[in-house]
């Protein structure tokens, strides 16, 4: 794995890790629907991150 390639493995970490934090720090009984499509939304970004490099990585 290049340092590029490297770089963006470990950017995607800090977001999923960033993810984990902001759901241990939500209150259930306080969170609302915002909260829950900022969350998805994050999700979808990484998502669609993962699937960009995938393809770049293989040469697609």
């Amino acid at each position: 794995m290049d340092k590029i390639q490297e770089e963006k493995r470990h950017l995607l970490q800090e977001k999923m890790s960033y993810i984990v934090t902001m759901l241990d720090a939500i209150d259930p009984e306080k969170a609302g629907v915002e909260d829950i499509d900022e969350l998805i939304a994050m999700l979808e970004e990484i998502e669609m991150k993962c699937k960009e490099y995938r393809q770049e990585w293989n040469g697609e």
